[in-house]
């Protein structure tokens, strides 16, 4: 059949009929492209791969007078937030320690703190670390200063999310943005695990020690954080102060000074096998509720 033929045309727009017919089937299948984000209208946003920037309305409003026995770690923070707001030069934070001490808390509380300086908080899982420079491309120019806040980090061998990670906080080409810091937690130093052979690989030269080179790549990620803040479990006399500033604040009738509810507080954290903040909070709040 000859290509200029009225067969050949006829069955041309057919075949094109039925691709356009099929290509609107298969976007039907497809994600929505995600909406632009309405700066407006929030002060907190989640990251997520296939919804974009989405606001939160309802952030946790925790505040810094709530948070007791981490003065030195709270002053850091402020002070830290306190010059990026004002648009001087401050650092990446890396708060590591012990399970419910307080790090992710400070990190929210620090953000109602400011959030009336135009201070917004972008909360970004490790899964979705790996397309951070699109994020990035979309704050770059902005007027608001924006947090991202990475919550319990921690990578294994070979993770994706690590290298993008890594590469963000000062490795690629790309500057990153003046009015992006990213303030991340974790129960670990470095954010990975470590293990006694790999300091088998350490070696002394001219009287010094040095690290292999396993050891040198799972520090590199944790020393792009300009700032580090260490949280350690609280003595009994610094869990029952927490203790007895959430029975105030929850307006319980009994407390700590009354011996029942010191000696139920002390059970209470003993059966958990931790004397954190997070558990006295949650004694408090099951004490006043009895009450």
């Amino acid at each position: 059949m000859h290509p200029d033929s009225p067969m050949a045309a006829k069955k041309s727009k057919k075949l094109i009929r039925r691709i356009h017919g099929l290509l609107d089937r298969v976007e039907t299948l497809l994600p929505a492209a995600p909406a632009a984000p309405q700066w407006q209208d929030f002060t907190a946003f989640r990251w997520a791969l296939q919804d974009g920037l989405a606001g939160v309305r309802h952030p946790h409003r925790i505040a810094l007078d709530d948070l007791l026995c981490m003065n030195r770690q709270k002053e850091e923070v402020v002070r830290n937030t306190r010059q990026f707001v004002a648009r001087r030069p401050a650092n990446n934070v890396l708060l590591w320690g012990s399970r419910g001490t307080g790090k992710s808390s400070l990190v929210k509380a620090v953000f109602n703190a400011f959030a009336a300086d135009d201070l917004r908080l972008i909360e970004v899982d490790k899964d979705d670390l790996v397309q951070l420079p699109r994020l990035l491309d979309l704050l770059y120019e902005r007027p608001e200063r924006f947090l991202l806040y990475c919550d319990d980090l921690s990578f294994e061998a070979g993770d994706a999310s690590y290298t993008a990670l890594k590469a963000v906080l000062e490795g690629t080409v790309a500057a990153p943005p003046d009015n992006v810091l990213i303030y991340a937690t974790s129960n670990r130093r470095h954010l990975v695990p470590e293990y006694m052979e790999e300091n088998l690989e350490a070696r002394p030269v001219g009287g010094e020690i040095h690290q292999g080179e396993a050891v040198e790549e799972k520090i590199s990620l944790s020393e792009r954080f300009g700032l580090w803040l260490s949280f350690y479990p609280f003595s009994q006399d610094e869990y029952l102060a927490i203790v007895d500033h959430w029975l105030q604040r929850l307006a319980c009738p009994r407390r700590i000074e009354d011996e029942p509810t010191r000696t139920a507080a002390l059970r209470w954290a003993t059966q958990r096998g931790s004397r954190s903040g997070r558990v006295a909070r949650q004694f408090a709040l099951d004490w006043a509720g009895r009450w």
